[in-house]
């Protein structure tokens, strides 16, 4: 490749590799044009282009942060998990095949050739590509069909740096581990270590790091902090440690205590990223079926890639009991196929008739088996107006994506042709993802759940996700020796 590359690899899954790699892209995209890139991405958590095609949302963080346009080269095989270790294959942005592990695997050759248009592509149009392994790097099981870390490194031969986690326990052995298991001709080109995510003194570490550095001959390039991240969770391990505390900073936690949010965790939740524009003004709390839903100020049904399976789970767990019971005393919003479990009735493939919660007029036919999304089509929709806050926006444009299975009727749409709302305004609908980065109609719904509740509402403070970048940048360049990545790499720093 003429561009310069890196590769970041890990030593387990959710060892920060995306932050990393999130954090380079910005650093880099001051004096080079950058893109980031993952041969494949394993995520419920997609996102659409202006073009219709799908990709992770990992890569599109990173993208964003690299001040890049994201395409489908920067990430073009996704699988979006269906449960029984099936998942749905997008390739290039679009619906591939629906394959087992197994069945996957027969087509990798094909994916390999993908990967390999992809990287001309990204070689062509930047200067500095920063790619993305994925899960443990060293998942010597995997190395004759894996395309996104061993086959990664051969296609481009990259220098590499390997991270890993040290809340998990067991850093220095995870590292050297990784390292002595990786292939010889990939071993050589290993051209650092970073440990993330570490609280207290880095002094404590300094005998390991030096035994960890004679033992390889591969030097520790930095200890990277333990701190909140105020830019979006990019995968569904991210998601897994969300406790609330979201996109704001410490000092100002106790000023959005008053307002809560349960978003029911569907066991396949999918776009949770729908939310995450909420948490710098309430307590979102992802509540498991099994729970207690408790007493929030706002319900939210998310999207689900199974969508019949978990109607039935929240339907046996009492979960759907407690949202019913809610009902016309807590503002209830469903997105995607949260949306579609609001309805009368959902209808599986074989015409087999499930009922909804009822609380919105609408109704669902999937003609196709649970877990398949139709085509993405990003939408520019008018609001009719209906209920406490959607009145307030009556007439005004939101924007978004649609992605799922299933064809939706409803008598009555309030989002041009899509959406339902019930007849007090209080439980609402939309196939919309991206409903909250509205800032018009997220005005309106914390005004009135904040009038609703007797506080005062507090105007956003204009923090932006490009801040966030910023800070993740200056984290990491205050903690890493930037001097020996930028020769890594093979650019003037």
């Amino acid at each position: 490749m003429n561009a310069k590359c890196l590769l970041v690899l890990g030593t387990s899954s959710d060892a920060g590799k995306s932050s990393i790699v999130t954090a380079l892209c910005k650093i880099m995209s001051r004096n080079y044009k950058t893109a980031p890139f993952k041969a494949q991405n394993m995520s419920l958590n997609s996102w659409v282009t202006p073009d219709g095609k799908e990709i992770s949302y990992a890569q599109v963080i990173q993208a964003w942060a690299a001040g890049a346009d994201p395409i489908p080269e920067m990430n073009p095989v996704v699988l979006k998990p269906k449960g029984d270790s099936y998942s749905q294959v997008i390739v290039m942005g679009e619906h591939y095949a629906d394959r087992s592990a197994g069945n996957y695997y027969e087509s990798i050759d094909e994916m390999a050739e993908i990967l390999n248009r992809s990287l001309l592509k990204l070689d062509e149009e930047y200067e500095v590509v920063i790619m993305e392994g994925a899960g443990g790097a060293a998942e010597i099981n995997l190395y004759d069909r894996d395309i996104v870390n061993v086959g990664t490194a051969r296609i481009t031969n990259a220098p590499i740096v390997i991270v890993g986690d040290i809340e998990r326990g067991g850093v220095f052995a995870s590292l050297y581990g990784t390292y002595m298991l990786l292939p010889k001709d990939i071993q050589k080109n290993i051209k650092g270590f970073i440990i993330n995510k570490f609280r207290g003194d880095p002094e404590i570490l300094k005998s390991g790091l030096t035994q960890l550095e004679e033992m390889t001959g591969v030097p520790v390039l930095g200890i990277m902090p333990y701190f909140r991240l105020r830019i979006p969770a990019e995968d569904s391990m991210s998601f897994k440690e969300k406790s609330g505390a979201g996109l704001v900073p410490a000092e100002k936690r106790n000023e959005r205590e008053d307002l809560e949010i349960a978003v029911i965790q569907f066991s396949k939740i999918s776009h949770f990223n729908d939310f995450e524009v909420l948490e710098s003004k309430a307590r979102v709390k992802y509540i498991d079926p099994e729970s207690s839903l408790g007493n929030p100020d706002l319900i939210i049904l998310p999207g689900s890639g199974t969508p019949l399976n978990d109607l039935k789970h929240i339907q046996n767990s009492g979960m759907a009991k407690q949202i019913l019971s809610r009902a016309g005393k807590t503002p209830i919003i469903g997105i995607g196929e949260g949306y579609q479990m609001l309805g009368k009735k959902l209808t599986d493939p074989s015409g087999k008739i499930i009922d909804g919660l009822g609380l919105l007029d609408n109704e669902t036919v999937y003609e196709k088996e649970e877990g398949y999304s139709e085509k993405p089509v990003r939408l520019a929709l008018k609001i009719k107006g209906c209920g406490p806050y959607l009145k307030a926006v009556d007439g005004e444009t939101i924007e978004g994506f649609t992605a799922q299975n299933g064809i939706v009727t409803t008598r009555s749409p309030i989002f041009g042709t899509d959406g339902a709302c019930s007849l007090n305004g209080m439980v609402v609908g939309t196939s919309l993802h991206g409903l909250f980065d509205n800032k018009n109609l997220r005005v309106s719904l914390f005004k009135y759940l904040s009038e609703r509740k007797g506080i005062s509402y507090a105007e956003e403070d204009g923090f932006t996700m490009q801040d966030g970048f910023e800070e993740l940048a200056q984290v990491f360049e205050k903690n890493m020796d930037m001097k020996a990545i930028y020769e890594i790499i093979g650019l003037e720093s």
